[in-house]
């Protein structure tokens, strides 16, 4: 039985209000307040009710309450992030009065639309790293994804550590080393040479220990880029590429499965169009990747275009032609790289000739910028036996004597 109740019970009873009111500690007036609802309601009008108002001025309005429902819906069918804090920057977009993120935390838990995780080790004991430039240093790595058919597929990312803009996205079957240094070499050519990378030591990205540089490791060394790699079985060193991937495969997994490579990429195209340009990124205080890395001025590598050149050329006559102070020079490579596309790296004196598609360095040297000509060392002339060298063939059955006309 409630207080309320014996009080009202005692003023039954015959007891006076004032005597009631001293026994139990409380005025008159709240005595009389109790009996008048008894009389007017009954028992049930005796109980404690609430004390809480009728209405709030300041609470969200039924139509952002809709909205927002709307959105979390919208945005998680179709794979995309649904937090409160991009909800509250859709809403900003659309000109809604757009509630505090703890109050759409609490409309999505009131609605049943968020799951309870485990504990996780906080935020704050974290050792976050960021590059204070965009193109201060991209971070690159590969995962799976089937095709309809189970076809196993490998997706490369490249991002932007200090913006977290997709650099580049591409599917492939599977990654090899030349894919690495072809969307590397693509990338380049749109968004700028990167001061440094940052990968894990899978092979396609470096094989320095166990068998010196690949094509990936030597094209860094051409640009002055400076290569960073993760320590072995420690993701978290690549942790925004590595958090990146998941990220596409929670979208992935909410469309369609493609059916071929093609349909995959053209996923990963629009993929990368609304990630760039339409999220908003928590990491980044709401804004875009896209707006994150035109915001500041882009970093170049250190050792850059101040003291290195680069250019291409094609291999004529077993030799190219390069100009240092105002001087031709013709450098010989040999006969049997004839036709090859080549690409020369010079510095100050300092000339490294490789071959543009295998990532073979053909030549390394020292030019002489007193002689027109920079010889292989060797007699000039294609090599003895070659198909370009003039004279007549040995016949196996007569041996004849020829001159070297070199």
């Amino acid at each position: 039985m409630s207080k309320n109740r014996v009080i009202v019970e005692a003023v039954l009873a015959g007891q006076s209000h004032g005597s009631v009111a001293d026994q139990y500690g409380i005025s008159k007036v709240w005595v009389g307040k109790l009996v008048a609802r008894w009389r007017s309601g009954g028992w049930e009008a005796v109980e404690k009710r609430s004390t809480r108002p009728r209405s709030n001025p300041h609470a969200t309005s039924d139509d952002v309450v809709a909205r927002i429902l709307a959105l979390r819906l919208e945005l998680t069918g179709a794979g995309f992030d649904g937090g409160p804090r991009t909800i509250a920057a859709h809403l900003e977009r659309e000109g809604v009065a757009v509630p505090s993120v703890a109050t759409i935390w609490r409309i999505l838990t009131r609605e049943g639309l968020v799951i309870p995780e485990p504990r996780k080790r906080p935020r704050r004991s974290y050792l976050r790293f960021e590059a204070d430039l965009p193109n201060e240093c991209w971070q690159a790595d590969f995962t799976h994804w089937p095709l309809a058919d189970g076809t196993d597929t490998e997706i490369l990312c490249w991002i932007d550590d200090h913006s977290r803009y997709v650099i580049s996205i591409t599917a492939h079957v599977p990654v090899t080393g030349a894919h690495v240094v072809d969307t590397f070499r693509t990338a380049i050519a749109i968004h700028g040479i990167p001061a440094s990378t940052l990968t894990d030591n899978g092979f396609v990205f470096t094989t320095r220990v166990a068998h010196g540089p690949n094509a990936f490791e030597r094209e860094l060394a051409i640009l002055g880029i400076t290569q960073k790699n993760g320590r072995p079985n420690h993701p978290q060193t690549q942790g925004k590429v590595e958090r990146f991937q998941q990220t596409v495969k929670k979208w992935l997994r909410a469309q369609p499965e493609p059916r071929s490579l093609r349909a995959l990429q053209a996923k990963l195209d629009k993929f990368a169009d609304y990630y760039n340009h339409q999220r908003p990124h928590r990491s980044l205080e709401g804004r875009t990747p896209a707006q994150a890395y035109a915001a500041r001025a882009k970093a170049t590598p250190s050792g850059g275009d101040q003291h290195w050149r680069l250019r291409h050329d094609k291999v004529t006559s077993g030799r190219i032609t390069l100009r240092h102070a105002s001087r031709l020079h013709h450098i010989g490579l040999g006969y049997e790289h004839n036709g090859a596309t080549v690409r020369i790296l010079v510095h100050d004196l300092h000339v490294t000739i490789i071959n543009a598609e295998t990532g073979e360095i053909i030549r390394d040297l020292e030019l002489d910028p007193d002689r027109d000509y920079q010889p292989l060392g060797r007699p000039p002339g294609p090599p003895k036996g070659s198909p370009q060298r003039g004279g007549r063939k040995k016949n196996p059955q007569k041996q004849t004597k020829t001159r070297d006309t070199g």
